[in-house]
């Protein structure tokens, strides 16, 4: 303990001589930390892990006398500045009630801890599902709706607009002031990039080195902040998706200056990166060296790899999920790099948040473009080694690989529009592909209109295939804008800022008088195809039926039992006749069609035009 934690204990337990020579107690302090802040009453979990910090706190004793509020276990850890307490909560009143932690006969620590009354309807909250869209973006770079957060003290790094890995000042207000555009396109989720706090001496504003689990960072707002986000957006029909990181966290964690226990992050004699091949995880063959490499390996210097098989950890990680849902409302969780941590953790956590919220959305990354093994961990799954990871949907990076490739190609065995086919072929193996995420581009990866050649009628193909097809799409910010970048020149470019997001900005395009003509197509495009898919389940909730795409025309539809939809992507650049007669298994019992984008009518199943590099999506009648 060094020199500042000796005097801070001492003068937690000095006494002092008052005038008339008698002996009087110093106040008892209250911890440095304690976690979860507060919790709630009737909760499905009974038990609660209150994890104290404190000079010295794991030499005490702990007094609580609460009814309902019971002590089961207290656990003092290698570091002498934790206490872990486990209560069981079984029908206590909301309240306050004191906590006391005595060495000796004193009383060294006393906090009051809350337990707010939970709503009952919570516990049923509508996740994000099928019938949602969801639009990404990233906080810092989309608008600055508070230029006073901007520099905070205390903050390690502060806003610099002129670095591209630098921080630029979007914040929470800044996405409340346009949810109106989000909304507008007929998007109904918005997935966030992390908005926990980051003290991270550079590249913090991306948000995925976690510093304080239970803070929002003061350069995006207060917790209030976010949770009147989630009400706003409420209120516009959209559902908030938050990004949340277990794998690892930042090296500037508070806890980095004194673990609890040294295995709570996995430790190397010499920095140790993962190795990114998430194949070992599922190779039946893979060697032992190579699977501890991949997962507890570090994902970069500055993000330490957590141990989840620390069951301290483990339920600390847990409760702060549930903590979030409950206190803020959101709908979903993206979860970041899923195969990296522990899978089995992984797989307890899921059960833990969805027993507590049946009906609640989490997505997985799993970031490699084999189905077989994205389907690994997509819950429901009947794996050759028995692991289900209980996590309801992933995102299909399959058919993102696809995406960046089928427009660009002519036709061949395996190229062109037969890449969607052969991978859709492939559902089979999957618990629920109707539920996985379709996307052209993330935050991570090159841009959509990038991957399609800045090909303004390829973007459209594009769009129109991730709103029709199986799953739930995901559009990256800035798509709308046409936004061009490849990842591997910096992510400067990748995750540039919305113009008109920050007060000097000489444009601004969240208005139509802003954009161009060509950005006007796209968002019309994109709002024309989502606000058809929310008034037609048959686009969310049908079956899905293709055809084996001939000469790089692709044909599907999307029906139930009230309507059907047929979507035909012409991706030559020369006009084409289409024969229908091959298709009547998916229009038989109708007499034509009329194309929502456009406003064409078709009458019979005979011979159809079919324009170049178009998609047609058409309402059978």
């Amino acid at each position: 303990m060094n020199s500042m934690r000796l005097l801070k204990w001492a003068l937690a337990l000095s006494v002092f001589v008052s005038v008339t020579g008698t002996a009087v107690l110093a106040a008892p302090a209250k911890p440095e930390r304690i976690e979860p802040p507060f919790w709630w009453t009737g909760m499905a979990h009974a038990e609660l892990q209150l994890m104290v910090y404190g000079d010295n706190a794991g030499n005490t004793r702990v007094a609580i006398d609460h009814p309902g509020v019971h002590v089961t276990e207290v656990v003092s850890v290698d570091s002498p500045n934790y206490l872990f307490i486990y209560l069981e909560i079984t029908d206590a009143p909301a309240g306050s009630f004191p906590v006391r932690l005595v060495a000796g006969n004193q009383t060294v620590y006393q906090f009051d801890y809350e337990l707010k009354r939970r709503d009952p309807g919570s516990r049923y909250r509508e996740g994000v599902n099928v019938s949602d869209a969801i639009y990404l973006l990233m906080p810092d770079r989309f608008s600055n709706g508070d230029p006073s957060l901007d520099d905070q003290p205390g903050m390690l790094e502060q806003s610099d607009r002129s670095k591209p890995s630098g921080r630029h000042g979007g914040d929470i207000q800044g996405v409340i002031n346009h949810l109106d555009h989000i909304a507008g396109m007929g998007f109904s989720a918005i997935w966030l990039n992390p908005v926990l706090e980051n003290n991270q001496p550079a590249y913090s504003y991306h948000g995925y080195a976690t510093t304080d689990y239970y803070k929002t960072d003061p350069r995006f707002g207060t917790n209030e902040d976010y949770r009147r986000l989630v009400g706003e957006a409420e209120k516009k029909g959209i559902k908030i998706i938050k990004d949340i990181i277990l794998n690892h966290c930042g090296h500037k964690h508070w806890w980095m200056d004194d673990l609890p226990v040294a295995d709570w992050i996995h430790q190397w004699d010499e920095f140790t990166r993962t190795t990114y091949r998430m194949t070992t995880i599922t190779d039946p063959h893979a060697a032992d060296h190579d699977y501890k490499r991949m997962v507890k390996g570090w994902f970069d210097t500055n993000m330490p790899d957590l141990n989840q098989q620390n069951r301290l950890l483990a339920r600390y990680l847990k409760q702060n999920s549930v903590w979030w849902i409950e206190y803020a409302g959101i709908s979903g969780i993206r979860m970041d790099t899923q195969p990296y941590a522990d899978r089995f953790f992984m797989s307890d956590w899921a059960r833990y948040v969805l027993y507590e919220y049946p009906y609640f959305m989490i997505i997985g990354e799993a970031w490699v473009g084999i189905p077989s093994i994205i389907s690994y961990y997509q819950g429901g799954k009947l794996n050759h080694d028995g692991y289900d990871s209980f996590f309801p949907s992933v995102f299909d990076f399959a058919l993102y690989d696809d995406i960046g490739m089928a427009f660009n190609e002519e036709e061949g065995w395996s190229t062109g529009m037969m890449r969607f086919y052969n991978t859709l072929a492939q559902d089979f193996l999957y618990p629920d592909p109707y539920n996985l995420v379709v996307f052209g581009d993330n935050h991570d990866t090159d841009r959509i209109f990038t991957r399609v050649g800045e090909d303004l009628d390829k973007l459209k193909m594009a769009l129109t295939f991730i709103f029709t097809t199986r799953g739930i799409p995901q559009v990256y910010t800035g798509t709308e804008l046409l936004e061009s970048a490849y990842e591997h020149h910096g992510h400067g470019a990748l995750r540039a800022n919305f113009p008109g997001g920050w007060p000097d900005d000489p444009v601004n395009k969240f208005t139509r008088e802003g954009r161009t003509d060509e950005q006007n197509s796209i968002v019309d495009h994109i709002t024309n195809l989502l606000h058809f898919r929310k008034e037609t389940p048959a686009l969310y909730e049908g079956w899905l039926l293709q055809f084996v795409p001939e000469d790089n025309i692709y044909v599907y539809f999307r029906y139930d039992n009230h309507d059907t939809i047929m979507v035909i992507m012409n991706n030559n650049e020369a006009d084409k006749q289409l024969e229908m007669a091959r298709f009547r298994e998916g229009w038989s019992g109708y007499a034509g069609a009329e194309d929502i984008i456009s406003g064409a009518v078709y009458e019979g199943f005979d011979i159809w035009d079919v324009p170049g590099n178009s998609a047609l999506v058409l309402q059978l009648f």
